[in-house]
């Protein structure tokens, strides 16, 4: 397929990036303040993938590796979803119906981080999909991230996603992870609209406070580099408007979903 091949291949070349830089950096002296390459790496087990309130699998476990690669503030990401019982788009040799590549760079300001970037989605099915974004982090308490996405190629809109986050040490290693958001959706296009009550699509482009979510984790190290990160989280609509849409556009005919799971991370 299409996006199995661009993620084998992309997987590949920055592999080899990330060992070219690290292979030269180990034969010079660094000083202790200079940026150095990492790269990490991970995979997903989920009962479910919610996208942004959005029901995207149903009734099967998804499965969703990722590579990240950075240097000085500048990261590169690849992330890609894989449903073990695709009912969504039909893609039965691989089941890889979404392939993301992230590119994005963080200035550290202080008491704010600015993160902004570029996402591009390739999808199985639908057309994809390109964003820009811009991100505000406060180094703060809870962490507080305000993020802001425009999608200019298929779907033109905005999504605003307000969100907190809190760790706390049960151990020394061992951490217990909180996190909680809320977000807005406008859309500038008549492919996504508005579902009236009968939960039947309108001629009105949707714009409404659209999901909540909350999370609570553990991360839980081996070693130096390795990570089980087990998570269970719990989507909801935060209007009637979203209800509907969320409700119209899912297979089950639900609006809110609970489920989980575990991943597993690799960092160099």
């Amino acid at each position: 397929m299409k996006i199995r091949k661009m993620f084998c291949g992309v997987l590949v070349a920055l592999i080899l990036v990330v060992g070219f830089q690290q292979t030269g950096f180990a034969d010079e002296e660094k000083k202790a303040e200079e940026p150095k390459p990492f790269s990490i790496y991970s995979v997903g087990f989920l009962s479910q993938y919610i996208w942004r309130g959005y029901e995207s699998s149903k009734d099967s476990m998804v499965i969703q590796p990722s590579i990240t690669v950075g240097y000085a503030g500048f990261d590169v990401n690849l992330w890609g979803n894989i449903d073990t019982d695709d009912k969504y788009t039909n893609v039965k040799k691989t089941n890889m119906n979404e392939t993301d590549l992230t590119l994005e760079y963080t200035y550290d300001a202080g008491p704010v981080k600015l993160i902004g970037g570029y996402l591009f989605y390739a999808f199985e099915g639908v057309d994809d999909a390109q964003e820009l974004f811009l991100k505000i982090a406060g180094n703060c308490l809870l962490s507080p991230t305000l993020s802001i996405y425009r999608e200019f190629a298929h779907y033109p809109g905005w999504y605003l996603n307000l969100a907190v986050s809190h760790s706390i040490n049960l151990t020394k290693e061992i951490t217990l992870d909180m996190g909680a958001s809320v977000a807005y959706q406008k859309s500038d296009t008549d492919r996504i609209v508005k579902f009236d009550n009968d939960l039947l699509p309108t001629d009105d482009k949707y714009q409404a406070m659209h999901d909540g979510q909350i999370s609570l984790g553990l991360t839980i190290p081996f070693g130096k580099y390795f990570s089980c990160k087990p998570i269970v989280m719990y989507s909801m609509p935060l209007s009637d408007d979203a209800k509907n849409r969320i409700e119209g556009t899912s297979l089950s005919g639900k609006n809110k979903f609970f489920y989980g799971g575990i991943s597993l991370a690799a960092s160099f």
